[in-house]
């Protein structure tokens, strides 16, 4: 459970930050919506990010892009059925690869681009599969969400961030059980000159 929950987590948020790197024009409207909705005299907390709509737009498209878990654990089938147009026995092992389905040019638009405003349609987000779904679903998925969202939000009020060099980040993936970048994230950051901020030092 603590690998479940940490190392997925913590992936995420990596993927997260690398996207928003290579576009800068989102971290600048996911900035513009906690100073418009939290304003600058007070670090966000859990409590605001009802009113943070992009920044859940921002991780549910990272999970979308890069599912920290891109293979489904197996399940069996517990009597005959049909998936699509495949007819399945009784105790199948069946594999989900959510990493395939969203990259699916059939289920998503443009689905190789880093698109945060598509979950601004609330209906796409039943589409996504990162954290499995039905019964078989993970039951952490909603402390996940939250985590990663507030942690999003927090280092985007704290601080101004840029890539290194002016090359966008090289966002190949590396192999295993969950999916973390080829290499490492190394970035610059400044903390931001903000009343909130300077509470801090």
């Amino acid at each position: 459970m603590l690998l479940a929950g940490t190392d997925t987590s913590a992936l995420t948020l990596e993927w997260a930050m690398a996207n928003l790197l290579n576009h800068p024009e989102v971290i600048k409207m996911a900035k513009h919506e906690i100073d418009t909705h939290v304003g600058p005299n007070r670090l966000l907390e859990e409590s605001d990010m009802s009113k943070l709509p992009y920044i859940q737009c921002i991780v549910y498209e990272t999970l979308r892009l890069h599912p920290a878990a891109p293979i489904w654990s197996p399940h069996l089938s517990s009597e005959d059925c049909t998936v699509g147009k495949y007819n399945l026995p009784k105790d199948t092992i069946v594999l989900v690869n959510a990493w395939t389905v969203h990259q699916d040019p059939k289920v998503w638009s443009d689905p190789t681009h880093f698109k945060p405003e598509r979950f601004e349609n609330e209906n796409e987000i039943s589409r996504l599969l990162s954290f499995g779904v039905g019964r078989r679903a993970c039951p952490g998925s909603n402390l996940a969400q939250r985590t990663v969202s507030l942690s999003v939000a927090l280092l985007l009020q704290c601080f101004e961030w840029k890539r290194i060099g002016k090359e966008k980040l090289d966002m190949s993936e590396g192999n295993g059980i969950t999916i973390s970048r080829k290499s490492d994230l190394e970035v610059l950051c400044q903390l931001r000159q903000t009343p909130a901020v300077k509470d801090l030092y």
